[in-house]
């Protein structure tokens, strides 16, 4: 499924909605070139949580923890980790835990990735460079209902 996105406050508003259908220990992969809009997606997502907070990329931490959510959001840029990958960092922590974990380059992790996920491709359009397509890979059983279910809300 592949969604065209006129602006930022239209990305935010797309992952407010998917956000009312997550549930815990799901995990969202966003892929894209820098200045995709995979932080102003999780933004979306995070208020669409609840989550009051600023929400920043972790690119120099790894992971940012937002709990105060209907569920926490682990928000993982794993951009950094491309020469070593993610192994020994207890990410399946996360993954199988109380939240929804959201990670950006998750290329660069794809050993320590849950089989089942919702993979987001976000690009940039070459010539209107607000526009951007969302194309949604969905792997799994639980994911090919969320798809489902966000097919309905957008």
């Amino acid at each position: 499924m592949e969604i065209v996105v006129n602006s930022a406050t239209e990305m935010q508003e797309i992952a407010k909605k998917i956000a009312s259908k997550l549930e815990a220990s799901d995990v969202i992969l966003l892929d894209g070139d820098l200045g995709a809009g995979k932080t102003t997606f999780t933004k979306g997502l995070a208020e669409g949580l609840g989550i009051k907070r600023n929400i920043k990329s972790p690119t120099f931490t790894i992971i940012r923890e937002y709990q105060q959510g209907r569920l926490p959001l682990y928000h993982m840029d794993v951009y950094r980790l491309e020469e070593t990958g993610g192994e020994g960092m207890g990410l399946e922590e996360y993954f199988n835990g109380n939240g929804v974990s959201v990670v950006e380059w998750s290329q660069f992790i794809s050993e320590e990735l849950p089989l089942d996920n919702l993979l987001i491709h976000i690009k940039k359009d070459e010539k209107d460079m607000n526009v951007r397509y969302l194309d949604f890979e969905a792997h799994g059983e639980r994911y090919n209902t969320l798809l489902k279910e966000i097919k309905t809300l957008i």
